[in-house]
């Protein structure tokens, strides 16, 4: 069992914060908030990562919601994200501080087919949240989801996994992430 603690982490930025001439630490992305909010004391480190570290926006990367696909990823579900975005504003609120979560959601991992794709635009429009920019699944060496891309299998199980391939699906399930563009209309339609 992973043991998350993040003390280490909490007095490297205070030590960074003290050092001559240094005004801002700013974090604005790479947190593994899945690790941080399985940390016994993740108040304390999220209170000072909000107050000191934080410049008013932290790209987080759920990447996707749907359990088929989080799962294939090795990834936390969206209870997980949906706790630590809670946490988040919780804390900034309690600073007084108006900082927002950037969630960075990805199209077309392999597991992830229209099905998956409308639960996630669905989740993301739950959420208020318009994304500007969206990544479609690029394979890149040596990953476990570039290898069940090319394979359609999950090494690790054996089983078949979809892999949306044709590109016009890939544009709708893209498309369904920024449905409210009126130029993915057509593509949302259908």
């Amino acid at each position: 069992e992973l043991k998350s603690n993040h003390s280490d982490y909490l007095s490297l930025l205070r030590t960074l914060r003290t050092l001559p001439g240094v005004k801002k630490v700013f974090i604005r992305s790479g947190l593994r908030y899945d690790y941080l909010i399985a940390d016994k004391n993740s108040e304390e480190f999220l209170r000072e990562l909000c107050q000191h570290h934080v410049s008013g926006q932290l790209k987080v990367a759920p990447e996707h919601i749907s359990p088929k696909v989080t799962n294939l990823m090795g990834k936390a579900g969206k209870n997980i994200y949906l706790k630590f975005s809670k946490a988040f504003k919780r804390v900034n609120e309690s600073l007084g501080k108006e900082q927002y979560l950037v969630p960075y959601f990805m199209s077309s991992h392999p597991g992830a087919g229209l099905k998956e794709a409308i639960e996630l635009a669905e989740f993301i429009r739950d959420l208020n949240y318009r994304p500007e920019q969206v990544q479609d699944f690029i394979p890149t060496p040596g990953s476990l989801s570039t290898c069940m891309y090319y394979t359609g299998i999950n090494p690790l199980t054996g089983e078949t996994v979809y892999v949306a391939k044709d590109i016009h699906e890939k544009k709708m399930q893209r498309a369904l992430m920024q449905y409210r563009d009126p130029k993915n209309y057509p593509l949302v339609y259908e």
